[in-house]
């Protein structure tokens, strides 16, 4: 593929028409043929692609850098094709060697004990995540947050698992993603109080300050779980809406005062849905689901009279 150059003149006979041979990168005059350079930079992609599968993969640099890795990612890797440049399989001698290098190279990477604890965090923290269906920017936040918690030594004694189950949760509500601290207690199969606990020491020991929830962002997720039609979701977000101008959303547990205001939606369009469905979708009682109905039935009432 030739592509015409129209910043370059010929040095030989001063025409403007120099051209660039991409496949070998030599740059030459088409008017007298004078070659200016014979090997140019190769500007294409820098994979190669001998299957499909590989094909596919455009990759060109590997993975990014990232803080939910021990190092990052910045560490080199040997990897494990027991063959050379060629592509012929190593001798029995040279594999030999090749898994010593591999063994001490895993060993430099987690020398130090603050190394092991990352390295032993993020594992949890990625299994974590795969549970509770979250994002990687949600993931990153959790690391963010974890490394601070480490370095500031505002957890220390505390166990991994309830570090990384607070750290989670801290992001998900950083990033108002709606999961309960039940669900992420269950996640990585500890106790409720304990990841509280934890929770409680990080926002103390790195002075966090995390958004009040939104029941709004809460509504999809338990009518999905229920099987809730558009209509109902629809009414339950203008219930919500209308209790936020009241105020009276504040203090109130988000996922209880979104079941409330889907059970309300369901009473007002006549579905059938009892409090006994949606209690278990959004992780509370049914107390709690027919306290903030009636709240929410009288205070919605009384507006419509004024």
């Amino acid at each position: 593929m030739q592509t015409s150059d129209t910043e370059s003149i010929c040095p030989y006979c001063g025409k403007d028409l120099v051209i660039t041979d991409g496949s070998i990168g030599e740059r030459f005059c088409q008017g007298c043929g004078f070659v200016i350079c014979e090997r140019g930079e190769y500007t294409g992609s820098e994979w190669r692609a001998f299957s499909k599968e590989e094909y596919d993969d455009k990759s060109r640099t590997g993975s990014p850098i990232s803080l939910a890795v021990h190092d990052m990612g910045l560490a080199t890797v040997i990897g494990h094709e027991n063959t050379d440049a060629s592509g012929r399989p190593l001798s029995f001698l040279m594999k030999s060697r090749m898994n010593h290098l591999r063994t001490w190279d895993r060993r430099s990477q987690v020398h130090e004990s603050l190394d092991r604890n990352l390295r032993q965090a993020f594992a949890e923290l990625d299994k974590l995540r795969d549970k509770l269906a979250l994002s990687d920017a949600v993931k990153e936040k959790a690391a963010y947050i974890y490394r601070k918690a480490i370095i500031s030594e505002a957890v220390r004694g505390r166990s991994i698992a309830g570090i990384v189950a607070a750290t989670l949760y801290a992001a998900c509500r950083d990033s108002e993603t709606p999961r309960t601290l039940a669900e992420v207690a269950n996640g990585i199969n500890i106790g409720r109080k304990e990841v509280s606990r934890c929770y409680r020491l990080l926002l103390l020991g790195l002075g966090l300050t995390m958004p009040v929830a939104d029941p709004i962002k809460c509504v999809s997720r338990i009518a999905n779980n229920c099987n809730l039609n558009e209509k109902i979701k629809r009414g339950a977000l203008a219930i919500l809406n209308d209790a936020a101008k009241m105020e009276l959303s504040a203090g109130k547990d988000p996922m209880g005062l979104a079941a409330a205001a889907l059970y309300l939606s369901c009473v007002m369009s006549g579905n059938e849905t009892t409090q006994k469905v949606i209690a278990p979708a959004a992780g509370v009682t049914e107390v709690t689901i027919r306290n903030r109905f009636k709240g929410l039935r009288e205070s919605l009432s009384i507006a419509a009279g004024n």
